[in-house]
């Protein structure tokens, strides 16, 4: 990438994003929220035409739809793509969706639900939706505006409403087989669990960020993967896309000030 590409942490998390999607397959790709759609988007536009994607109501379409007001663009619808469909994706593991859950732990179960106890919690949140079963049958991916101990608790999460890769919660003879979850994009990093027993590794850092201040702001300890590096730059074209499908800059407003994708040295 040009040193002379300017983007914006938004823009630099859209591209990381879409490499949680890298080799999925026929599945059906399932961002929720304005980065995780944009980064599913640029996935099926880039590198992966084959994913499976819709206009979030109940067709299929062959290119990602923009966000916002359309003006006169028209969807290329390719089928119909009903909650009975949905499911059979659902159940089936032919899906891969990245969600903002309100707390992780260093099992990757997450919580969607309550914080404090659940019996007089300090906030009710979603309540646990679709994220139990959702959980357990296809891959799942993390998105995080604002890394936290707040968010990356340390023990387990106030109410577990997705399973992840405790033992414990696991009883002899549950099957697995579908339970997978492969990316953590945060705003300082990109964070995988293929350490040893699914320990969560930082596996590369935004521009100008530490180790030790992702460390700092998590709740339990993490690993840097072998090949640590920094998260890469969004390419000319790449910019491109994303500011094709989000032509009112709705991803700035998802990170707070939405600063330059390279920080700024003190």
């Amino acid at each position: 990438m040009s040193n002379n590409t300017e983007f914006t942490l938004a823009e630099l998390m859209i591209v990381a994003a879409s490499e949680a999607w890298r080799g999925d397959g026929e599945v059906l790709a399932s961002g929720i929220g304005v980065i995780p759609r944009l980064g599913a988007s640029l996935a099926k536009l880039t590198y992966a035409p084959e994913l499976l994607m819709t206009d979030s109501e109940c067709f299929l379409v062959e290119e990602p739809v923009p966000l916002g007001p359309r003006g006169d663009y028209v969807p290329k619808y390719s089928g119909c793509m009903s909650f009975e469909r949905v499911f059979e994706c659902v159940w089936g593991g032919r899906r891969h969706a990245m969600i903002g859950p309100t707390q992780i732990d260093r099992f990757g179960q997450t919580n969607l639900s309550v914080v404090g106890d659940y019996r007089k919690p300090k906030a009710a949140i979603l309540g646990v939706r679709g994220l139990p079963g959702n959980s357990i049958n296809h891959i799942n991916s993390f998105f995080v505006p604002g890394h936290s101990k707040r968010v990356f608790v340390e023990g387990e999460v106030d109410m577990v409403s997705g399973v992840g890769f405790n033992p414990a919660r696991w009883e002899p003879g549950m099957r697995q087989d579908f339970m997978d979850i492969r990316r953590i994009v945060t705003d300082l990093c990109v964070m995988d669990f293929e350490g040893p027993d699914h320990a969560i590794r930082v596996r590369s850092l935004h521009p100008g960020v530490s180790f030790d201040e992702v460390q700092e702001k998590t709740g339990f300890p993490l690993l840097k993967a072998p090949d640590l590096g920094e998260t890469p730059h969004p390419t000319a074209e790449q910019l491109a896309i994303i500011r094709r499908l989000d032509p009112h800059d709705l991803r700035g407003a998802q990170i707070k000030g939405n600063p330059p994708g390279i920080r700024a040295t003190a």
